[in-house]
């Protein structure tokens, strides 16, 4: 009897401390950034078209739009952002510990950084897919002629255990050329320590774009390998910064769907579609909702744009196309829920 109660107390004990653990009161990420005045958003250092500061050192891309979008809804203002530049192998540290409030920086979202990180993805700003890139002069054509290859890869990434998986199915050998910055692993690709490049596929492409007259240089195989959807990163456990965040993207997409865009806003201020009308915060109080002004939503576009305006300000001066990205109404996969 006594062993049973002994048993029972520790099986107890164990039981109580795991949820103590999982459950820890979560940081209200929108007190602090209202505290501050100030988001705080983790971006990749230098991607064109996703993240990279400017001639004026003004950030520019998609991701840095994601950023700006949300301290639009939450602040009001689209400029009030700092944006910390975070390396593949600390972006998430960077995260966990608070040293910003969210990371959009070209990261995939999986099941087991989303299981184990205690971290969640609060939507899809680009679908993507791994590729491999080389020398024109190689003659390559495709990734399946990479055997005896050395290829540079940053650390840490799904990229890194994709390539392993592609060329293990396949019984290829390849040689590979870790180097984290990512402006000194392209560097070791165009001085010839590799014989190939290998991320997602729209990287490659920034990078191409960013050869200037060297770009036909440059060659992206046909082949995509993975699934790389890229998004917004928030801790678990604050949702109602999550759920500002994943909207915020959504009215984005909304927009499209609607037809508004930042230059016609005042086209729609009268609209008699019920929509509309949510959308711009005359009826249904869902800015309030979400502990945000009802507005929130045409802030959002007025300062930075609908998806499409995002998209073709940073990602179609890199010859991408809209692809899977465009509207499911489109034959893509952008889709947002109902705002009502």
């Amino acid at each position: 009897m006594r062993l049973a109660t002994l048993a029972a107390g520790l099986v107890a004990t164990a039981l109580s401390a795991l949820p103590a653990m999982a459950q820890q009161p979560a940081a209200d990420t929108v007190a602090a950034i209202r505290a501050r005045g100030m988001l705080n958003c983790g971006v990749a250092p230098s991607t064109v078209g996703f993240s990279i500061p400017d001639s004026r050192g003004e950030w520019r891309g998609i991701d840095v739009d994601s950023c700006r979008a949300v301290a639009a809804a939450i602040l009001g203002d689209a400029t009030k952002v700092r944006f910390v530049p975070a390396s593949t192998q600390q972006r998430f540290t960077m995260l966990q510990s608070g040293e910003v409030d969210m990371l959009v920086r070209s990261t995939t979202w999986t099941l087991g950084r989303e299981a184990s990180l205690g971290l969640v993805f609060a939507g899809v700003n680009f679908y993507d897919g791994q590729g491999f890139m080389v020398k024109r002069a190689s003659g390559v054509t495709s990734a399946r002629q990479l055997d005896g290859a050395t290829v540079c890869v940053q650390p840490g990434t799904t990229t890194e255990l994709n390539m392993a998986d592609f060329f293990r199915t396949h019984n290829i050998r390849y040689t590979t050329v870790i180097i984290d910055n990512i402006e000194e692993l392209r560097n070791a690709f165009i001085s010839g320590r590799c014989d190939a490049y290998t991320n997602d596929a729209s990287s490659l492409a920034s990078f191409r774009a960013s050869q200037g007259a060297n770009a036909d240089q440059y060659v992206l195989l046909p082949e995509i390998i993975s699934k790389e959807p890229l998004g917004p990163v928030v801790r678990k456990g604050d949702w109602k910064f999550f759920d500002i965040v994943r909207w915020t993207h959504f009215a984005q997409v909304t927009a499209e769907e609607l037809g508004i865009n930042s230059g016609n806003l005042a086209q729609f201020a009268d609209s008699a579609n019920p929509d509309v009308q949510r959308f711009m915060g005359r009826t249904g109080d869902l800015g309030r909702q979400m502990g945000l002004n009802n507005d929130w939503a045409v802030q959002v576009v007025r300062q930075v744009g609908n998806f499409a305006e995002v998209w073709e300000r940073n990602i179609t001066p890199l010859g991408v196309q809209r692809g899977i990205n465009a509207l499911w109404t489109q034959g893509g996969l952008q889709y947002a829920p109902p705002m009502r």
